[in-house]
């Protein structure tokens, strides 16, 4: 650790930029090891960098000479605490949701189909709807049509007054004549 020289940190305490940014460079290696030790889901390396300076920061306006700790100690438990404090943040379950997600892409960056793939997909729709009219049973398409609605097969048996296993099994039969055909 590098030892600060006092007329360094008072002018940084005053707000001298040049100064706060010279003590910042000579912070950064603790900064930078601290924030390879803590890296976490939701917490990257740049984060953690963050963090430190952050905890630098508040170890410039926090420092009192009067108390017997030499600066460099202070700030590097100050960075140290901060980055902790941020891994801790970062491993709670409530963050779970955001750490593991993947992002959606911007709607701009889809590709929007033009007006061939528009018909193409028209005529596949068309075609798909003649198929379940021709080789489906009655049967088949209503279960077909009320699974595709989200209802359960067991209500489904209820309305139709069939067993839910008839209905499974027109289901299974509907599937395997459109994938066949």
């Amino acid at each position: 650790m590098q030892k600060i020289d006092a007329d360094l940190l008072a002018r940084a305490q005053q707000g001298d930029e040049a100064a706060l940014a010279a003590l910042i460079a000579r912070m950064m290696p603790a900064i930078r090891k601290g924030a390879a030790s803590c890296l976490a889901p939701g917490l990257d390396f740049e984060d953690a960098v963050q963090e430190g300076l952050i905890g630098l920061f508040q170890a410039v306006r926090g420092y009192r000479a009067d108390q017997g700790a030499p600066f460099a100690a202070y700030a590097a438990a100050c960075i140290r605490h901060a980055q902790q404090d941020a891994r801790r943040a970062a491993l709670r379950k409530k963050h779970a949701p955001l750490n593991f997600s993947v992002p959606l892409p911007d709607a701009e960056n889809i590709p929007q189909p033009g007006p061939e793939e528009l018909a193409i997909a028209g005529e596949r729709y068309a075609a798909t709807l003649q198929r379940m009219q021709t080789d489906l049973s009655a049967l088949e398409r209503r279960a077909l049509v009320a699974s595709a609605h989200g209802q359960p097969v067991a209500r489904t048996a209820r309305e139709l007054g069939v067993s839910p296993k008839t209905v499974a099994n027109a289901l299974a039969r509907a599937r395997r004549k459109l994938r066949g055909a």
